[in-house]
Parts: structure tokens; C-alpha cells; sequence
């Protein structure tokens, strides 16, 4: 045997070569048969995918009436690799453009700057044109290597109204970048309301064109007749529960004031208007302006970007004695024909703001609105066990009160519904109260104001929509909603009061539009039900709330309206409700100088007039 000390070496050395040839061949094949990306950089030589954009969905009225349709858009794409390696007449491109070169630079920037950027892949340059705005390089595109146009759709609107029911469209986020792998850069879609909730319905699904590039990168046209191709497919549309009319109507009662109104179909749980304002034209915040239109609503200090109609807050009251009524009666606290004295603005721990005789019974108190009445059965209704040790009955008579409240679809967010941005509103629980007053330190004298729906207690106007529409149908609500085509009937929610007692409060409430303070508003030839309310605001003038309900008998319609620093419930409240009802049963208003009254009066000098 040959002793050579580097004879063994050889084996070290071809497996060494061994490894590196493995090594390479494997990587060679991931790169070729598993790993798109080089296999895309060789295609995108060769082959350019266009996207396609779907037309979204249409929307609807509950009657068929179109509200928001398609109008054609166009993006300019370029691709800055192809520009800056081929001839490209910059001055010329921009006097098709109808844009200066200072302009142009700036766009260049602007897009190289955005995440995501790349040289080799077509990058937004001018977006949301229209076609007059691309009708000059449309004609000579051939010119320009890099750029091409791209067909969109931006939303159009029938109507200037309904405008955070129906929400906007808008460029996509980073986070919806990551969080769907649909969405690409410079993509649309729905950032609130209904265009939010919906998205994935409305939206529909891309479609690619496959186009052959030359050894120049320009475009010869189709590949392979567009064997390749996948064809987009078109939102699907949605028809919503909303009356447009009555909507409309809504809008124009609150004019120059702020507030919102909320009418529900009861039996349905469909939601027929929801307005708030101020608003603005849906159509300003669409194409190139909405940036800046965006801008100026979010600065505006009367803030028409919250849809006060669902995020806003109020005490709800007087109007809140009728679920006061309807809870004291299945706890006990009083019966029908309980009655308590009343001295008018005299009376203590809380006075009465009307003048009317006394003794008061269950029925007087309603019409009347009778504040010491509610706070007596209030009271007995938490202590009628006493208080025990340690405040233990009063404390679980409390909960029992709270829980028979939030039955109603008072103190929280309907999670089962399709509505845009909530808020919970409040109603208080023991501990909140306990972690000022001690467990023992608080009684119903304590927490008095929520007899009347003051104090603590805070809902939206949704919420005593819903809480009206409870009422009308005697212990049961469905969750509000505003699909039409989405049935909610199987999420139907009891009251924890018995439908016997329901009778008695809504009648109650017919006697407000007979003998009390809805009287002035009542409908020619319809029986109707509803209680005033006049909300204490520590921060300005009280706020004017009405709930109500028509026709008397299986009701059709129930309604909700703040208005907010104007005083009075029936003032203000009352017959903006009452007028709504009138257009939803007749399809029209014969009172038409209560109708122009309430339209062109302003409650708030600093809210501007919509036409």
C-alpha cells in the first residue's frame, strides 16, 4: 500500500464537491419548479398581468330605488423601469396631462416613497380621472412606454342624502394589506357603513388580463387569445330596509339643527330611516376630492362625521318612564291603579315641571309626565324587601331593576346586527355605584335621578328606537338591521316583563297625543302613542327627545328623534317624529306649513343649511 499521507485526502475532497453539486441542484430546482419569484421576474419580461376591477355591488332602497350605482374611473399606471430606459418625453406627457413638470416630479416622488413600491411593476401615478381628464393621452398612450391606463369605477349617488348609512369608499390601509391577501396596493374599499359591513359582498372578485410584451417591454396585445385570462366578477347587490323618502324627509326635518331621528319597523326590526346631522353629500367624498373633503369634516367642530344616531350618547329622560312603568310593574313596585300625591315644581326629593291635579295614577303619570310618581315607584320597587344586611336586598333588587332595563336593548351594543359603529350607551351596575358610595353607603334616594332617566343611564337614539319598538310589540324586540334581504326574525329578543303589562303603558302613551304634550302633533284620523322627554345637558341647553309609535293597533312605524340644546320634547322632537310618521303611513305630508316650519328653522346658528 502506498503510504501517502494525501492519498486519503481525496475522498474528503470529492465529497466536499459531492455536496456542493447537491447543494446547487437542489437549489436549482426550488428556484425553477417551487419558487415563483424568479419564474415571475421572467415572466414579467414577457408577459404583463393586468388587473381587472369588478364593478361593486348596487344598493338599494327597500322600494327598489337605486342610491348608489358606478360611474367609469381611470387610473394612469406607470412602470419607472420602462420610463427611465426608453425614450420618454416628459413635457409632452404632461401637457397631455394638463399637469406642470413640478407636478410630475412630485407624483414620482410621492410613489416612490408609498410601502411597497417597486420599479418593475406598474405603480399608481394619477388616480379617480375621469374620461375627459385621460381623453387627450388616451390617444396617444402609444407614445409613453411605462404607462398605461387602467379602468375603474368610482361610486355615484342618487341622492345627496343617507350618507352615514351608506358610508365611502376609500384606498386600502397597510393593515388591510396584511390582513387580505385580495387587497393591492392603490386597491378600493369600503371604510364605513354599509360599504364597510358589506365589503366582501360588494366588492366581487378581480379578473387578469394575460398581455405579451416585445423585447422592448411594449405591449403586442393578448396572450394566447386569452386562454389565460379570468374574467372579474361583479359585486353582488344589496337592497337595504331603508325608505329613502322618509329618509329624505328625516334629513330635511333636522335641518339646521343637531340631532338625529331613528324610525324601525317593530314587527321586522327593519330599520327604515336613520339620519343624523349635520351630514354631508355622499358625493363629496368620492374621487380625487375626498381627501380633502375628508379633511374638512374631520375638523369641522360640529363633528358630521359621527353618526349621532348610533354613537352618540344621551339621558333618555322622560321617555324613559315608560320603561320605569313597565319594570315597577313586574317587580311589584306598583300596580295600575297605584297612585301617589304630586305637588307640582314643589314636590321633594324631585319636583314635577307641570301643574296637575293629585293624587296620580299609573295612566295621569304617563300623560302627564308626572316625575314624582315615577320616583315613588321607583323607590318601592328597590325596597321593597328593605335594605338587609350589608344593603344585600336592596343591592339585588338593583340588579333585578338593571337586568329587567337591559332587556329592553338598553346599556349595550347589538352584536347580532349589521349597523356600522356603535356605542353601548350605560346603564350603571351596583359596583359602579359602590366604588363611590361603599357597599352600604347608597340607597334609592341615592341614585334618585334614574327614576326619570337622568343620572347615570346614557342611550343612543337607535336604542330608544328599539326600546319604543319593544313596547309596541307588548315584550319582544328583533335586533335592528339594514339588509333587507337578511331576515333577522329568528333573533328575537323577550323583554323580562310580562306582555300582560303592556296594555296599560301604551295607553298611557296614546294619551300623551290625546290630553298631554304630544297633543299639538297628533295625525288626523290616526291613533297613535308616545311619550316627550326633555334631557338635562350639564354642557349647554337641555336636549329635546321624543319616542313614539302608529298606528295604535299592530303598529307599523315607531320613531326615535334627539334634537340636541333645544329645549322642550314637544317643541322640537315631538312633531319631527309625528311628520315622519305622517310621510311613512301616507306616503306623503299634508301639513305642509308644520312640515316647512320644522324644515327651515335652526336650533344651532353654527350648523349651515343643507338645500
Amino acid at each position: 500500500m502506498i503510504n501517502d499521507r494525501f492519498y486519503k485526502r481525496r475522498y474528503v475532497l470529492t465529497a466536499v464537491i459531492t455536496v456542493v453539486v447537491v447543494v446547487y441542484l437542489v437549489r436549482l430546482f426550488s428556484m425553477q419548479l417551487l419558487d415563483d419569484k424568479y419564474k415571475d421576474a421572467a415572466d414579467s419580461n414577457a408577459f404583463f398581468h393586468k388587473t381587472v376591477y369588478p364593478p361593486r355591488g348596487l344598493i338599494y332602497d327597500r322600494n327598489g330605488e337605486l342610491l348608489v350605482f358606478n360611474s367609469p374611473s381611470y387610473d394612469i399606471m406607470v412602470i419607472q423601469r420602462e420610463m427611465a430606459t426608453n425614450h420618454f418625453d416628459t413635457l409632452d406627457f404632461c401637457e397631455h396631462l394638463h399637469i406642470d413638470r413640478e407636478e410630475f416630479n412630485q407624483r414620482m416622488e410621492d410613489m416612490r416613497n408609498r410601502r411597497g413600491y417597486s420599479r418593475r411593476t406598474p405603480q399608481i401615478f394619477m388616480s379617480q380621472l375621469n374620461s375627459k381628464d385621460v381623453a387627450d393621452v388616451r390617444e396617444v398612450i402609444h407614445k409613453y412606454p411605462g404607462v398605461s391606463i387602467q379602468n375603474r369605477t368610482l361610486r355615484g349617488y342618487s341622492y345627496p342624502y343617507a350618507c352615514h348609512v351608506l358610508g365611502s369608499v376609500g384606498e386600502v390601509s397597510q393593515r388591510d394589506l396584511e390582513r387580505d391577501s385580495y387587497y393591492s396596493m392603490g386597491d378600493y374599499s369600503g371604510r364605513d357603513g354599509i360599504e364597510y359591513t358589506y365589503e366582501a359582498d360588494l366588492r366581487g372578485e378581480k379578473g387578469v388580463e394575460v398581455l405579451l410584451r416585445d423585447a422592448r417591454g411594449r405591449i403586442k396585445g393578448s396572450y394566447e387569445n386569452g386562454v389565460y385570462d379570468k374574467v372579474a366578477t361583479a359585486g353582488k347587490d344589496i337592497t337595504l330596509t331603508l325608505d329613502i323618502n322618509l329618509q329624505i324627509v328625516a334629513e330635511r326635518l333636522l335641518n339646521g339643527k343637531i340631532g338625529s331621528a331613528v324610525a324601525i319597523e317593530p314587527h321586522s326590526g327593519e330599520i327604515l330611516a336613520l339620519a343624523s346631522n349635520p351630514g354631508w353629500d355622499p358625493s363629496l367624498l368620492v374621487g380625487r376630492q375626498r381627501s380633502s373633503n375628508y379633511s374638512a369634516l374631520s375638523k369641522d367642530v360640529n363633528k358630521p362625521l359621527m353618526n349621532r344616531a348610533t354613537q352618540a350618547t344621551y339621558p333618555p329622560g322622560s321617555t324613559f318612564k315608560t320603561v320605569q312603568a313597565l319594570v315597577c310593574l313586574e317587580r311589584g313596585g306598583i300596580t295600575p291603579h297605584s297612585c301617589f300625591a304630586c305637588s307640582g315644581p314643589g314636590s321633594k326629593p324631585i319636583k314635577c315641571t307641570h301643574h296637575h291635579g293629585s293624587p296620580v295614577d299609573l295612566l295621569n303619570a304617563i300623560e302627564q309626565s308626572c316625575n314624582p310618581y315615577f320616583w315613588q315607584a321607583f323607590r318601592n320597587t328597590l325596597e321593597r324587601d328593605g335594605y338587609g344586611s350589608g344593603n344585600a336586598d336592596f343591592i339585588r333588587n338593583y340588579k333585578l331593576w338593571r337586568e329587567d332595563v337591559m332587556s329592553f336593548g338598553l346599556g349595550a351594543k347589538y352584536d347580532d346586527s349589521d349597523l356600522y359603529s356603535q356605542k353601548p350607551g350605560s346603564i350603571p351596575t351596583d359596583k359602579f355605584y359602590e366604588r363611590y358610595y361603599g357597599k352600604t353607603g347608597w340607597r334609592a334616594l341615592t341614585i334618585r335621578s334614574l327614576s326619570i332617566g337622568q343620572g347615570e343611564i346614557l342611550t343612543t337614539p337607535l336604542q330608544m328606537a328599539n326600546m319604543m319598538a319593544a313596547i309596541a310589540n307588548e315584550g319582544y324586540y328583533i335586533t335592528p338591521h339594514l339588509n333587507k334581504a337578511d331576515s333577522m326574525l329568528a333573533r328575537r329578543h323577550e323583554t323580562s316583563v310580562s306582555p300582560k303589562h303592556f296594555s296599560v303603558v301604551k295607553e298611557g302613551m296614546c294619551r300623551v297625543f290625546e290630553y298631554g304634550t304630544g297633543r299639538w302633533h297628533k295625525i288626523d284620523g290616526v291613533e297613535m302613542g308616545g311619550k316627550t322627554g326633555t334631557a338635562q345637558n350639564p354642557h349647554g341647553e337641555d336636549h329635546s327627545l321624543f319616542i313614539g309609535f302608529a298606528p295604535k293597533e299592530n303598529p307599523q312605524i315607531v320613531v326615535a328623534v334627539v334634537v340636541e340644546n333645544a329645549g322642550f320634547g314637544a317643541t322640537w322632537a315631538a312633531p319631527i317624529a309625528s311628520l315622519m310618521i305622517e310621510q311613512y303611513l301616507f306616503g306623503e305630508i299634508k301639513r305642509s306649513q308644520v312640515y316647512d316650519k320644522m324644515c327651515n328653522t335652526s336650533t344651532n346658528s353654527n350648523v349651515a343649511k343643507r338645500p
